[in-house]
């Protein structure tokens, strides 16, 4: 339903919405979920006009967080943004656990301590642009988190539901943000399918992964942000920890608006989407030369976020990584867990296991020949580790015994 009050108080240029499979065309201002075809609908741009209205110049005089790029934004309302301080994160150098042209674009600084602030700023400033009322999703822990954040920062209802695996931190934050949260017993997707039902029956709006468009808008802000960090041209080489892979789309779309802009030119980084040996449905699909990938039964992994048996946008995925001449890699726990101490104990970067997932394929792509140790390379963390277990610090001193100083 078109929001009868709906204003344009800010510069924005957007003109439409498309499918990703059909091309097919809806209009912007009104709700939407998935198109007609079942597929993620992206948001489209007058990028000649966008481009006219503003230079890199003016850009780079902004402040340097995430609503500076406002123009390739789709919020009109000043009054729908909701905020809680989305900051343009650093690229981290790790010299001693990476190599010398390998930093980490540290994602755990945003709020929620995730990289899903930047999709759920976005997308819930939408809902709140289009009057939506309720909000409901699945999550593996920092999605909801977020949610539950903005949702409650502007007043609109989340519920969230939560595979039983959810680590305990992450459903506690959600539910201390004031979100109703439900353990379910099954995955993500299974989780996905109770919230579907609910959404049919006009209970609440549907706020999974790629389901609503506004998502992609906020992730693809990755991607502009690495341009201007990297002086407006692009790394060699991006890895990329991948469940639903709505980050990596929004990058590759982001890539594209600015090249129609005429800030960047036509290179482009190789895309590695990242993902866990036990739940790898890209990686699968990637070597069997498919479209799509198929669920991936008995996912389990201690990187949770990439714990995603199905993912809606699989074959956006599967084009990016292509056409970047990447590719799609599967990397064991014990190596996620040797990465995360590494990073740790070398450098003093905290990773969350899904950002030690990508150091790890970083290491088996140089090993393997598709990497040069001296191609510019990010690596994706995309989440503080702080979040996350950590192994026991049990040693302890008795002040009052005789202490062997040496022994310290």
């Amino acid at each position: 339903m078109i929001n009868a009050n709906l204003h344009t108080d800010r510069p924005t240029f957007v003109t439409h919405l498309e499918c990703s499979l059909t091309g097919e065309t809806y209009a912007a201002d009104q709700l939407h979920g998935l198109s007609a075809a079942g597929r993620p609908l992206l948001v489209r741009y007058d990028l000649p006009a966008a481009g006219a209205a503003l230079s890199r110049d003016a850009l780079e005089a902004r402040p340097t967080d995430l609503w500076r790029w406002r123009e390739l934004l789709p919020v009109r309302r000043t009054a729908s943004i909701v905020s809680l301080g989305e900051i343009e994160t650093p690229l981290v150098p790790i010299p001693r656990s990476g190599g010398a042209q390998v930093l980490v674009k540290d994602e755990g600084r945003l709020p929620t301590g995730s990289f899903k602030a930047r999709g759920l700023v976005m997308a819930v400033a939408m809902a709140r642009e289009l009057d939506v009322a309720r909000i409901a999703m699945p999550t593996n822990g920092n999605a909801g988190a977020a949610l539950a954040a903005y949702a409650s920062r502007c007043g609109i209802e989340a519920i969230v539901l939560a595979p039983e695996e959810t680590p305990e931190i992450n459903v506690r934050e959600i539910a201390a943000q004031g979100a109703r949260v439900w353990r379910v017993n099954g995955q993500i997707d299974d989780c996905g399918a109770i919230v579907a039902r609910g959404a049919a029956e006009g209970r609440w709006f549907d706020f999974s992964t790629l389901k609503e468009p506004y998502r992609i808008e906020g992730k693809k802000t990755m991607g502009l942000e690495l341009a201007a960090q990297f002086g407006w041209e692009l790394p060699d080489a991006i890895f990329y920890p991948t469940g639903g892979g709505t980050g990596l789309i929004g990058m590759w779309k982001a890539f594209d608006e600015l090249e129609a802009l005429g800030w960047i030119g036509p290179k482009r980084p190789r895309m590695y989407a990242v993902q866990a040996s036990g739940c790898a449905p890209i990686v699968r699909a990637f070597e069997a030369g498919e479209e799509h990938a198929e669920r991936w039964e008995d996912a389990a992994t201690v990187a949770a976020g990439i714990r995603v048996p199905r993912a809606v946008g699989d074959f956006l995925i599967l084009r990016a990584v292509r056409a970047s001449g990447g590719r799609a890699l599967a990397v064991g726990d014990p190596a996620i867990l040797a990465a995360v101490d590494a990073a740790a104990r070398k450098d003093g970067l905290l990773l969350c296991p899904e950002g030690g997932a990508t150091l790890a394929a970083y290491h088996q792509a140089v090993k393997d020949g598709f990497v040069d140790p001296d191609e510019r390379t990010v690596l994706f963390n995309c989440a503080t580790g702080l979040k996350y277990p950590m192994p026991e610090a049990p040693q302890w001193l008795d002040r009052h015994g005789e202490i062997d100083l040496s022994r310290l």
